[in-house]
């Protein structure tokens, strides 16, 4: 009787063990949980956000299983200062990463900010990254942090781009080790190798984190000839292989939804599918690509079509079918959504700029409490710097805080009408707002940004000539996209 009862007692122990890595410490049942990231994907790319062309049947099909959400944000203009509010919920500037990471830079993601797969992995789930990485300057080099360092079990990443193109890339490195040359194409590796890890690698005892981010739209793309095939419409060759590109990325996101039906995780998993910023390409200066669904701007600008971007939610079972909302989400407000879902609290111990968005994603809130408005700051773009969103209202300005532009997104969303003169105690409550947020950033993040420069962050930063006010001048011009310093964001 007292060995069964010892037997018995081991049992519950046991079982305890197992069902605490499924539910949280608050009972929360744990998913598994993606981030799919493309990389300079347009708000208008995407047949579920109305381009007429491109065709990207598996995403289309994933936002009718979810919720689409027509005002996501980017929080930043270019690739490394989005992917470090994700992995964050801190604005780029308060995390450091405030620009581009050119490699070599001294800019990286330091081991002092508490990541989403760092806090995850402490609390139980297995966690993996797979594709572009961009949050250093010394990839693969013991002076920087690397995805381990921030969390990750296992990984597969790039510097930035996948090179010498999408195809037949050289430059992967697997958990500190050069992979050398694959065959294939990058978003489609990438998938594989996010594949090959849920089928092989991963602790099946534990939920998981996965992040996916492709290096696809991005130039120097390279579309396979099956999918520039299905645009014979197209003269221009440039159109032509972009909008392949993005179906090959579609069809890669596709294989990994496949992947999760077959190993029957569908239902538990949560995914997000976003992208890092918008589209590339004026038409003028560099080859225009990309749809901003008729935004006003492109990549680097931080009028609406540089920094709003698809974003796509599935979650079955709390997140409805075929829903759409308006709300407001920014990349940093992931962290904590996600954080949320698994039933991990929030570090109480820094600054949070995202939010948990989860009462909206699953439609039991129909808006989002913040204690900050939307903030972006990217010293490198054209014209304005800096911005904020409350509300409708949308402020932008220059480097100084001295020029500024008003609008109202409900009703202009394409930013054509300044509203200062007309909305006077609106225009002096946001510029109030953006200059102290700027003030209070400027405090807690690090000066890479005063003494680097905007662009890559590699070389020191231009001296300013004396008698003229930086940014003055440049802001006052038209803001017409494609004025910007081209770099390999």
């Amino acid at each position: 009787m007292r060995v069964l009862l010892l037997l018995c007692g081991w049992c519950v122990f046991c079982c305890g063990e197992l069902w605490g890595q499924e539910e949280s410490a608050a009972g929360v049942v744990r998913p598994n949980m993606i981030l799919f990231l493309a990389d300079d994907l347009g708000w208008g790319d995407l047949g579920c956000y109305g381009h007429p062309l491109i065709r990207t049947p598996h995403l289309d099909r994933f936002a009718g299983e979810g919720l689409r959400l027509t005002s996501c944000y980017a929080a930043s203009a270019v690739c490394s200062p989005s992917r470090s509010a994700l992995l964050t919920g801190r604005t780029p500037h308060r995390n450091g990463v405030y620009t581009w990471i050119a490699e070599g830079a001294p800019v990286h993601l330091r081991t002092s900010e508490r990541t989403l797969p760092g806090l995850l992995r402490e609390s139980g789930y297995t966690t993996c990254h797979t594709g572009k990485w961009h949050l250093n300057g010394l990839f693969n080099r013991p002076e920087h942090p690397q995805p381990d360092a921030h969390g990750y079990d296992w990984w597969l990443a790039t510097q930035n781009n996948a090179a010498p193109s999408h195809h037949n890339p050289v430059n992967f490195v697997r958990n500190g080790v050069p992979v050398g040359g694959m065959e294939g194409y990058s978003a489609l590796l990438t998938v594989d190798e996010a594949v090959r890890w849920l089928q092989r690698e991963r602790d099946r005892s534990r939920p998981f984190f996965l992040t996916v981010w492709t290096h696809e739209p991005h130039y120097p793309i390279s579309a396979a000839p099956e999918y520039q095939q299905m645009y014979p419409e197209l003269e221009d060759p440039v159109q032509r292989e972009h909008h392949a590109n993005v179906t090959q990325l579609d069809a890669a996101f596709g294989r990994l939804m496949k992947a999760l039906d077959d190993e029957q995780l569908t239902d538990q998993t949560l995914v997000v599918f976003t992208s890092d910023n918008g589209p590339e390409g004026d038409g003028v200066k560099t080859p225009g690509r990309g749809s901003t669904g008729g935004l006003r701007g492109r990549k680097r600008h931080l009028y609406e079509g540089g920094i709003r971007v698809p974003g796509l939610v599935r979650w079955p079972g709390r997140v409805t079918a075929g829903t759409v909302s308006a709300v407001p989400v920014i990349g940093s407000d992931f962290f904590a959504t996600l954080l949320a879902a698994a039933g991990v609290r929030v570090p109480n111990d820094r600054v949070l700029d995202g939010v948990n968005v989860l009462p909206v994603l699953t439609g039991t809130a129909t808006a989002v409490e913040r204690q900050r408005p939307l903030y972006w700051r990217l010293l490198m773009a054209p014209q304005m710097k800096s911005a904020l969103r409350d509300g409708d209202w949308k402020l932008l300005a220059d480097e100084r805080l001295e020029v500024f532009e008003l609008y109202n997104l409900r009703e202009d969303e394409r930013e054509t009408t300044d509203l200062r003169d007309r909305e006077p105690e609106t225009f002096e409550r946001l510029k109030q707002a953006l200059t102290a947020l700027t003030a209070e950033v400027d405090v807690e993040g690090p000066d890479w940004w005063k003494t680097l420069s905007p662009n890559g962050g590699n070389q020191p930063k231009a001296k300013q000539e004396p008698g003229v006010k930086k940014g003055k001048q440049r802001a006052k011009q038209p803001a017409a996209a494609g004025t910007e310093q081209r770099g390999e964001q």
